[in-house]
């Protein structure tokens, strides 16, 4: 099957690339698992989870679900077949997910668990490379959007849990010059620096990593804005005190607090 970029509207000019790319994603992903079902003998709970006839959907191939139905069936973590269940709802659950989640955003941080309960990177080739385009092109796209539907303080957590790694995405955005991404940047900064100047990891990962690897993932963020954001956060005009921070998260732990900089919220 031959993909096309979508038509612009009348009026309008092409789709950015990066909005290109995230549309042929979307549709890669809806060819890639058309016809999946979660498993015949697959089985929920009546009174948590939904209605036999419920259940029944999701061993129907290509039927859309409600919204709710399909909150309650991606976030469920006690399926049989994690795996199967995802890849049944995985077209309708993409355009979910680039639009924000809708009265479900509350849950955007339970995503990523859900991908990595599913061991989506060790399905067939041709699906893990439709979930890892699919999550690339989302990735690219938010960083590029002044206002995306999930913001990308969530987004990257999502991305790293999704995959168990987060130097990936880190890669992606340390690459992409652009004053855009260089805007949540520094608004990242902003709502992690507290957080990471305490040395922790700024969203929690319980499902996903064991101490020692949460630990590593905090290192590695921390190492990369200390060496990415100076740069970026002068260029947004970003205050200060926003500056010092990454400066700090430099610095030994026991230092930081002795520095003529540091925070005043550590001494509230």
């Amino acid at each position: 099957m031959t993909e096309r970029a979508p038509t612009p509207a009348p009026g309008h000019g092409p789709a950015p690339a990066d909005r290109v790319r995230l549309d042929r994603a979307v549709e890669r992903l809806a060819v890639t698992f058309r016809g999946m079902t979660a498993r015949a003998d697959e089985v929920q709970c009546e009174c948590h989870w939904g209605s036999p006839e419920e259940l029944a959907l999701l061993k129907l191939p290509d039927t859309e679900l409600d919204p709710d139905l399909l909150h309650r069936t991606w976030s469920a973590p006690d399926w049989s077949d994690h795996g199967a269940v995802l890849r049944r709802v995985l077209p309708q659950f993409a355009r979910e997910l680039t639009g924000g989640l809708g009265a479900h955003a509350y849950d955007i941080d339970n995503v990523g668990t859900s991908f990595h309960r599913a061991a989506w990177q060790q399905w067939p080739a041709p699906q893990s490379a439709a979930v890892r385009e699919f999550l690339h092109a989302w990735w690219a796209h938010t960083l590029l959007s002044p206002d995306p539907a999930v913001p990308v303080h969530e987004l990257l957590p999502l991305c790293a849990e999704a995959s168990a790694d987060i130097g990936p995405w880190l890669a992606v955005w340390g690459n992409l010059r652009h004053p855009v991404a260089d805007r949540h940047l520094t608004d990242t900064v902003d709502r992690w620096e507290g957080d990471l100047l305490e040395d922790a990891l700024p969203w929690r990962s319980w499902f996903v990593w064991s101490e020692e690897e949460v630990e590593d993932v905090r290192t590695q963020l921390t190492a990369w804005l200390v060496r990415e954001a100076p740069a970026r956060l002068r260029a947004t005009g970003a205050p200060a005190e926003l500056r010092h921070a990454v400066r700090l998260l430099g610095l030994a732990h026991a230092d930081r607090w002795d520095d003529p900089h540091a925070p005043r919220h550590r001494y509230a």
